[in-house]
């Protein structure tokens, strides 16, 4: 399952990131390691980018990102 196809309010953790180089690095720093607890909880208006909350701090993550981080529920 990948990040964008969890709901809203429902807890996943992180599995594996898929993305380029440089979106890697940013969502590593900010702390999106393997089991690391990630909850959408903000779509916006237009429907991108949605809030995460990631270890106490709300982060927003683009749709085109969340298509390639791998998740579990």
């Amino acid at each position: 399952m990948t990040l964008n196809e969890l709901k809203l309010n429902k807890t996943g953790y992180i599995k594996d990131l898929k993305c380029e180089d440089g979106v890697k690095r940013r969502l590593l720093d900010l702390g999106l390691i393997n089991g690391t607890q990630i909850t959408p909880i903000f779509v916006s208006a237009s429907g991108d980018p949605t809030a995460f909350e990631v270890r106490g701090s709300v982060i927003a993550i683009r749709v085109e990102d969340t298509r390639k981080i791998d998740i579990v529920v």
